[in-house]
């Protein structure tokens, strides 16, 4: 997950990036009100879980109210796009999965903000994605579940939080690799995909580990 803001705040990156600066080098004037950090995703993930971690301690070191505000949706457009459009004046920040600001642009048609506009400061975590499938799958192990999705194309479904985002793209990129077609469904957040996952809507998954164990 990164932490984006407004390509101007230049000093505010170099603040986040090396807390080893001293203090007479950082921006008195930053924050001067309430900061808002905007997750692209829904709350209980791994970027809103980092984003509260952040924002109290934020708040405790500059002094000023950091409130967190989930806008999940579109693979992470939706927050990225009220972010962009935000004055540029680093008191509206963005946490989010990488494809805002990555992919995003090469698989939507068009998309509502300029990922340009935005400029990361941290990664906050990193977060390897799991193959997870339904209890009742007719295969256990990745050899099987091959030989399944060969045999039945189409009818083999996975989820994710969107399209465009990791999830997405690594489950399409296995079905790449296996020579299998798979039908993806999309979801506005990872709890929504594995509780459907849990209920045996959904086959698989490819989702961070923190969702599904």
């Amino acid at each position: 997950m990164k932490f984006a803001r407004r390509q101007f705040l230049k000093l505010f990156g170099a603040s986040a990036a090396m807390p080893a600066l001293s203090r007479a080098a950082w921006p008195q004037v930053y924050p001067t009100r309430t900061v808002r950090i905007i997750v692209s995703s829904l709350p209980g993930g791994a970027p809103d879980i980092s984003s509260r971690l952040l924002a109290d301690r934020l708040s405790t070191r500059w002094g000023q109210p950091v409130v967190v505000e989930n806008r999940p949706g579109a693979g992470g457009n939706i927050g990225a796009a009220e972010v962009a459009a935000a004055e540029p004046d680093g008191q509206t920040l963005l946490a989010a999965q990488p494809a805002p600001l990555t992919t995003n642009v090469l698989i939507y048609r068009k998309l509502s903000f300029d990922p340009a506009a935005l400029e990361p400061v941290i990664v906050m975590t990193t977060l390897p994605n799991a193959l997870v499938v339904r209890r009742d799958f007719p295969a256990n192990d990745v050899a099987g579940l091959t030989a399944y999705a060969r045999a039945n194309p189409g009818k083999v479904t996975y989820g994710s939080q969107g399209i465009g985002t990791t999830p997405h793209l690594t489950s399409a990129l296995f079905a790449h690799r296996i020579g299998a077609e798979l039908t993806h469904v999309p979801y506005r957040g990872s709890g929504q995909a594995v509780n459907d996952l849990i209920a045996g809507h959904i086959d698989l998954l490819f989702m961070q580990v923190d969702a599904v164990r």
